[in-house]
């Protein structure tokens, strides 16, 4: 028998098909609870269906953590607009706002990834789904582009290596915001002073190279 449509979409008129808004649901969850611990049933309950009818739209439920997270992932790119546009501001500036981009991002998505170690199956679905940053190119590759913009427009160094500048900006994303090895149970992300973001702005337009 075919599931029948969530009285959410049959009353509201909505303009989701059901799959989308199981995974919608599946998002907020993610969201506010993180992915570990999300049952079918919690899912089923907040699109307000019959917890079956999710397997008729996906091939499991890991299938629809994963479409959750990166839904979620995306989310919060959104919300913290585009990356700066090459020619705008100056680069010390725009590279600030790139970092505080990255960590602000960073430090919203990690909680919903926390305890999925347990669960690779989860993990190794969202990783076959194209990237959720930077309109599918991944936050390093975003960035890189941004730098070899800066590059044709003269306003950086002729020898700059845009790649390897773009893997120490999200490195240091990571290195930031990521917990210890041994974190404390349900320890928010740090916080990251704003001396720290201006200090790695400074390394990255200055260099090591004595003058």
């Amino acid at each position: 028998m075919s599931p029948r449509r969530a009285a959410v979409l049959r009353d509201g008129g909505g303009e989701l098909s059901l799959r989308d808004h199981l995974v919608a649901a599946a998002e907020r969850l993610v969201a506010e609870r993180g992915a570990a611990g999300l049952t079918v049933r919690d899912i089923a309950r907040e699109a307000q269906v019959a917890a079956g009818v999710l397997y008729n739209h996906f091939a499991d439920k890991e299938e629809l953590l994963a479409l959750g997270l990166h839904a979620h992932v995306r989310a919060a790119e959104r919300a913290r607009g585009p990356l700066p546009v090459a020619g705008t501001a100056t680069v010390a500036e725009n590279l600030r706002a790139i970092l505080l981009h990255g960590i602000e991002l960073h430090r919203e998505i990690l909680p919903a990834f926390a305890g999925l170690a347990a669960r690779p199956k989860v993990l190794e679905r969202f990783a076959a789904l194209p990237n959720p940053l930077a309109d599918g190119r991944g936050l390093r590759a975003g960035i890189a582009d941004y730098l070899r913009a800066e590059l044709r427009l003269g306003r950086v160094a002729a020898e700059a290596r845009p790649d390897a500048v773009a893997v120490m900006l999200v490195g240091a994303c990571h290195e930031l915001v990521f917990p210890p090895p041994a974190p404390m149970p349900d320890a928010p992300p740090p916080e990251v002073a704003p001396e720290v973001v201006d200090d790695l702005v400074a390394a990255v337009l200055d260099g090591l190279r004595p003058r």
